[in-house]
């Protein structure tokens, strides 16, 4: 009965935020796609509650690469990126930022948890160009399923399935499956196995 009831939520949100959704991909047919569906999760973001969770869902399902229906993105979250997959039952916790990436099913992200597009997103080798106006290049970052990322970590490299990674942890190289990782640069501590 509760698995309906929220099945219900989840579609009657999708229906409501329908018109926010629509003038979204209408605007990104004219302007840049991300800078437009960035200004959007901003906007999306400010809705507290349940009804901000159910909405945020409603307009994720029809944005991103792919999102699950039943994902919680909790208050003050951002993504940045269009090119971000959600899989089923995800939890992202308050005040996060999610870059380009795809989030394996029945993973835990802490609050204020920063997933970075890759570390170059920068470049900064050329000293007669200011570091702003260097390019950079955006990688998809993969986290597995069934991961749980502590609050305060900054991810710019993989994590494999079945990970723990600490708070605060950054995490700067690819991350095996099954390992409880801490520390900066994050290090394995132990395995799960």
């Amino acid at each position: 009965m509760k698995r309906n009831i929220k099945r219900m939520l989840y579609i009657v949100s999708a229906l409501l935020i329908s018109p926010f959704t629509l003038i979204c991909l209408m605007i990104s047919v004219v302007l840049n796609k991300d800078a437009v569906f960035s200004s959007f999760s901003q906007l999306l973001s400010l809705l507290p509650g349940k009804v901000g969770v159910y909405l945020r869902a409603g307009f994720y399902r029809f944005t991103l690469t792919s999102c699950s229906p039943d994902v919680v993105i909790s208050f003050l979250v951002l993504l940045s990126q269009r090119d971000t997959d959600i899989e089923k039952g995800v939890y992202i916790g308050p005040q996060c930022n999610i870059g380009k990436c795809h989030i394996g099913k029945h993973t835990l992200i802490g609050s204020g948890v920063h997933i970075m597009s890759g570390k170059g997103q920068h470049n900064f080798d050329d000293l007669n160009i200011p570091i702003k106006e260097q390019s950079g290049s955006f990688e998809k970052i993969n986290i597995g399923e069934d991961c749980w990322i502590g609050n305060g970590a900054m991810i710019m490299a993989n994590i494999g399935a079945n990970s723990v990674v600490g708070a605060g942890s950054v995490v700067i190289s690819e991350i095996p499956p099954f390992s409880i990782v801490a520390g900066n640069p994050a290090r394995v501590i132990k395995s799960r196995c």
